[in-house]
């Protein structure tokens, strides 16, 4: 069995960003490629951690990141 997740360095990391599906800023956490798949043929998707000033963190597709103004 493989691993389900890796790290991605990415250039916004501990920076201010935003979702630009749902409009909502943070502090972009963590980049991870994740196997998000619940079968045996694997899909692995990178996704975007975001810590919102409430200290909530949701995670969005990495690509609907974008630096805050």
């Amino acid at each position: 069995m493989t691993e389900r997740y890796a790290y991605v360095p990415h250039r916004l990391l501990r920076r201010r960003v935003r979702d630009v599906a749902s409009g909502v800023e943070g502090v972009l956490m963590a980049v991870i490629n994740e196997n998000v798949s619940n079968t045996a043929h694997e899909h692995w998707m990178e996704l975007a951690y975001v810590r919102t000033a409430s200290g909530r963190e949701f995670s969005t597709a990495v690509d609907n990141i974008e630096p805050a103004g």
